[in-house]
This record gives structure tokens, C-alpha cells and sequence, in this order.
């Protein structure tokens, strides 16, 4: 399995746009879920830890490298180009996208940068159309399309059946595909509210159902997120049968 290649071509680019720290690019190819930030919106309220948690779910779970303290982007910053993940997450309507936002999204996408939507309101859905909407605009000639459960997002560490954050919400992942990889994923599950912890590790928010599976359900599917972006070359063949079988006997 090849892995960081997103990353080693983002780092290349990011050399000319990037301060001389953020070049060290997310600690070596470490999964930083960055969040990003549009118009004057700021990163804050009861998930603001959310994004450290997955980062630490990924490391306990699977040993990859995560960084321990989340930070912010904003979508006009060049900063963006330096590590190729980020999370747009919120709720509520959503201010148009500046000219300068439209430009540096759009490049972030083009060198390969995934992002994640999530909203905190799916019922609602008000965040999510609106980063459709917006996104449309950074992408006019790419439409999402729902991801076949067969998609490798679904297995690349847990093998998983749907999708489950805060609420169980709908049964599918839309994304914004190009090429081969799966860009932008739209979520409508609240999956940030799943993880959310306060100083003291309690969880914030309770998930829709009680069952604690329910919750682990959702921590799986941030882990697959993770090593989707971190093994971004990942094919489904025999190299990975064997060890898949090692975790489902250690269950």
C-alpha cells in the first residue's frame, strides 16, 4: 500500500506559497484535520476539541501519525496549500465565497486536497446545501455523486456499511469526485458532535441512539476518513486480505 503521495505532491507545491514552519508539512505526512474557515466565521462552542479527538482515535486505532492540536485555515490563506486535509464544518447559512477564497479552494482541490463538510444541523441542512452551493462555484463543472458502498472509503482500516456521526442521518456519502479520488466529502451526520469531548473527556453531545456502538460506529468512520487521506493510493487486492482477517479474529 503507497501512502502520502498526496501529501508529497502538495509539499512541493506549497514550497512557494507556504511559511518556512508549515513546510514541515503536518509533522511528515501526519493527518491534521485542520478547520477551515470562511468570511468571519471562527472556531469555536462545545466541538471546538473534536478535531484533536480524531486525530487521537486515529493514532490509538491504527498507529499512524497524527498531530495532537487542531488548528485553523482560512480559505484565503495561501496556508491552505500546505497540507493537503481540511474540514468545513458549521451550521447555518453560509456568507458568498470572495473572489480570493473561490481562487485558493479551487487550487487546493486541483493539487489534490480533500476535504471534509460536515454539518452540525443535518435535519436541518442549511450549512450543507449552502457548501454545496459555494463549492459549486469553486468546482462549476463537477457535480457530487453519491459513493458506491463498495468505495474504498469504506474499508480502508474498518470495513463499515454506512455512514454515522451524531445522528445516524442518511445511509450514503456524497462526494465530489475527480479522477480517481473522492475530494469532498458532504456529510449529513454531525460527525464532529460524535467526537466532541470537553477538558475533562466527557462527551459533549449524546448520539442519537444510546447504544455506545452507536458512537464507535461514527469513530470508525473517522478513521477510515484518515487513512483514506493517508493511503490515497490504496487498492482493494489480496496484499490487504490477510490483515483484515488479524482484526476481525481479534475482535
Amino acid at each position: 500500500m503507497r501512502c502520502i503521495t498526496r501529501q508529497s505532491f502538495l509539499i512541493g507545491v506549497a514550497a512557494s506559497v507556504a511559511a518556512p514552519r508549515a513546510l514541515a508539512f503536518g509533522q511528515a505526512g501526519a493527518f491534521h484535520p485542520r478547520m477551515l474557515l470562511t468570511g468571519a466565521a471562527t472556531w469555536a462552542g462545545s466541538r471546538l476539541r473534536a478535531p484533536e479527538r480524531w486525530g487521537w482515535e486515529l493514532v490509538r486505532r491504527t498507529s499512524a501519525p497524527a498531530r495532537a492540536v487542531c488548528q485553523t485555515v482560512r480559505a484565503s490563506d495561501n496556508r491552505l496549500l500546505a497540507e493537503p486535509f481540511c474540514v468545513w464544518a458549521g451550521e447555518g447559512e453560509i456568507s458568498p465565497l470572495t473572489r480570493r477564497e473561490l481562487r485558493v479552494l479551487g487550487r487546493f482541490i486541483q493539487l489534490g486536497g480533500v476535504m471534509v463538510v460536515d454539518d452540525f444541523e443535518p435535519r436541518v441542512g442549511t450549512f450543507g446545501r449552502a457548501a454545496r452551493r459555494e463549492l459549486a462555484r469553486v468546482l462549476p463543472e463537477t457535480l457530487p455523486v453519491r459513493l458506491d458502498p463498495s468505495h474504498v472509503l469504506f474499508k480502508t482500516f474498518y470495513m463499515i456499511e454506512r455512514p454515522v456521526g451524531r445522528v445516524l442521518g442518511v445511509d450514503h456519502v456524497d462526494a465530489i469526485v475527480r479522477g480517481n479520488n473522492a475530494q469532498v466529502l458532504f456529510l449529513a451526520h454531525d460527525l464532529l458532535g460524535a467526537l466532541a469531548q470537553s477538558e475533562i473527556s466527557e462527551w459533549v453531545f449524546e448520539t442519537e441512539s444510546p447504544d455506545p456502538m452507536f458512537r464507535e460506529q461514527a469513530a470508525r468512520l473517522a478513521v477510515n476518513i484518515g487513512m483514506y487521506l493517508l493511503c490515497s493510493d490504496y487498492k482493494d487486492d489480496q496484499v490487504h486480505a490477510p490483515y483484515l482477517m488479524r482484526r476481525r479474529a481479534a475482535r
